[in-house]
């Protein structure tokens, strides 16, 4: 790290819901020489409703190549800086990893300050497996990235996780549904607010009902992964027969059958059936 260098703070902010704001959130705020935000009047509703009278200056994608280096060399000199978004945690489809990346490189500390977030409000709430996801901030408009991303989304065998604007819902889960009509699916909608919804059904049907109901808000989409393909019984018949032969107990086979897809019933019926 160098010597005298300030901090870098990044702070999630509420995504909806005033009151998930953390108590080291409003400290850090206060203690900072600066509040980068994306807008800062917006962000100055936050502010002002925990009378944090922080400087606030703009820092977003159109002007982030512009003002990093400059802002890297005041955190180098010992000014520290509190990173924020509109909502919810930064860089999650937000600016800064320009800021981030180029602090670490200076040897300014960078802290992370946990608090909301979109993404995994989202996925615990939606019932849908959380231990392995892939998360795809917003699809590409057109072209062969988009393309790209959505026969990735239907193919994956984990959790798939976007935001979309909600005039776009509708589409965008039209062409997933092209590609895997009964997967799953939860569209979780203003989140924390008023009119919280979390929807459930497969692609094709909630493609179908936001079509006929755009929503409103903030929306975030969360897709099942693929089932797993079914093992080959006779691939399996195969390996049964040279475990055994090398020396494993039917027991130990059907357990190694198990291990490599197949069901317990199938995996004891072979393993014996092998001997």
């Amino acid at each position: 790290m160098t010597e005298g260098a300030g901090t870098l703070y990044v702070v999630s902010t509420p995504i909806g819901n005033m009151g998930d704001f953390s108590f080291r959130a409003v400290e850090v705020l206060k203690s900072v020489d600066l509040v980068l935000a994306e807008d800062t009047r917006h962000s100055r509703t936050l502010l002002n409703r925990y009378a944090i009278e922080a400087r606030t200056a703009s820092y977003h994608e159109h002007n982030e190549a512009k003002t990093t280096p400059g802002l890297v060399k005041r955190l180098v000199e010992g000014e520290s800086f509190a990173l924020i978004s509109d909502a919810g945690t930064p860089l999650l489809s937000d600016p800064g990893q320009r800021l981030v990346r180029a602090a670490i490189d200076a040897g300014v500390p960078v802290v992370p300050v946990p608090g909301a977030s979109a993404l995994l409000a989202a996925l615990v709430a939606s019932g849908l497996a959380a231990d392995r996801f892939t998360f795809y901030g917003f699809l590409p408009r057109k072209g062969k990235e988009r393309s790209q991303a959505l026969d990735e989304i239907a193919s994956s065998r984990v959790t798939a996780v976007l935001y979309e604007a909600p005039n776009r819902v509708a589409d965008s889960l039209r062409e997933i549904a092209e590609r895997a009509p009964d997967r799953e699916t939860v569209v979780a909608r203003e989140l924390t607010k008023q009119f919280e919804e979390l929807r459930r059904g497969t692609v094709a049907s909630l493609s179908a009902y936001y079509n006929d109901t755009p929503p409103r808000g903030e929306v975030v989409i969360i897709i099942a992964g693929a089932p797993s393909a079914a093992p080959d019984e006779s691939a399996l018949r195969d390996d049964a027969r040279a475990l055994l032969a090398r020396g494993l107990s039917a027991r130990d086979v059907a357990a190694e059958l198990t291990r490599r897809g197949a069901s317990r019933n199938l995996a004891y019926r072979l393993a014996h059936d092998a001997e």
